[in-house]
């Protein structure tokens, strides 16, 4: 039977996680249990009494060619390892899937297999890229200007002026930060800022260390010294940084020697042709064609 969660299933659920997602930071799935997750939005399926089958569907809009769109995002898509191969998550997506037809126009959902999500009408529809730097790939400068304890209102005023170049983004306001400032310190990572010699910001990068590695999450950048300055304070972290960024940002001519990996980030699903075509006045019959009418380069980062 396909139901609702209620609270007290959470521990239920946590399980089925700790189970299907063993790679998953546990740090990272306790903020989110305790921070993001919302009984209301999770969905199961329940056999015999026992929880089978679970995943979550995460309201949001999203800006695409300049109109917010209703959508969501579909995660922890879980079935407990002794129940899989009876169908059961795919009575929990149809289900979901027949919900959002009803009130957006896109679902999104993100994951390292495709294939699993294709027969359901999604289509990959946004891609990262993974560029691998070391000391001798970045000029090497101070970190005069850097600072690790940005303000919330000082990362979303150089956002907003960042993702002006993009589209498919989730609209961020103040609360947002506060939120990822403490979601990124949950896992035991930190944020550094840089500024100019006026004391403006001009980018900052969302550091979390990867063993003798360092993942930066999420770059923004307003220019070039910027960038350099960040990707310096990276280094002096770890040795080997991966800075990941959209499909559309190239930083070749930067970091010619550079290992770059493309990778599959976001998929969508077009819940009414008809309705996007009236809507952005282009006849369009798929999820593919939708996005292709993009007036800008999409930055899809999201991923809950």
């Amino acid at each position: 039977m396909i139901e609702k969660a209620t609270s007290e299933r959470l521990d239920d659920i946590r399980q089925i996680w700790k189970l299907c997602f063993p790679k998953e930071d546990p740090r990272y799935m306790e903020y989110f249990f305790k921070n993001i997750y919302k009984p209301e939005n999770c969905f199961l399926n329940v056999v015999d009494g026992e929880v089978v089958s679970t995943l979550v569907r995460n309201p949001h809009t999203i800006m695409f060619n300049d109109r917010v769109l209703a959508t969501s995002m579909i995660v922890g898509c879980a079935t407990l390892p002794s129940a899989q191969k009876h169908g059961y998550m795919k009575q929990l997506l149809e289900t979901v899937i027949g919900a959002c037809e009803n009130s957006e126009l896109i679902t999104l959902i993100n994951t390292e297999s495709p294939e699993l999500y294709e027969p359901y009408g999604f289509r990959t529809v946004y891609r990262r890229k993974d560029y691998t730097i070391e000391r001798k790939d970045v000029k090497s400068i101070t970190n005069f200007g850097c600072a690790y304890e940005p303000t919330p209102i000082d990362l979303l005023k150089v956002y907003s002026a960042f993702i002006r170049r993009f589209n498919g983004f989730y609209p961020r306001d103040l609360q947002y930060y506060i939120n990822y400032k403490k979601e990124i310190s949950a896992v035991g990572g930190k944020f550094v800022a840089y500024y100019d010699g006026n004391n403006n910001i001009r980018g900052y990068a969302v550091m979390i260390p990867q063993g003798k590695e360092l993942k930066v999450e999420e770059l923004i950048y307003l220019d070039s010294m910027a960038l350099t300055k960040l990707c310096n304070a990276a280094l002096q972290e770890r040795r080997v940084v991966h800075l990941l960024v959209s499909e559309a940002e190239d930083f070749t001519k930067i970091f010619p020697e550079a290992k770059v990996i493309n990778y599959d980030s976001t998929m969508a699903r077009l819940n009414d042709a008809q309705l996007f075509s009236r809507i952005f006045n282009k006849k369009v019959n798929s999820v593919q064609e939708a996005f292709n009418i993009s007036k800008k380069p999409l930055n899809l980062n999201e991923w809950d």
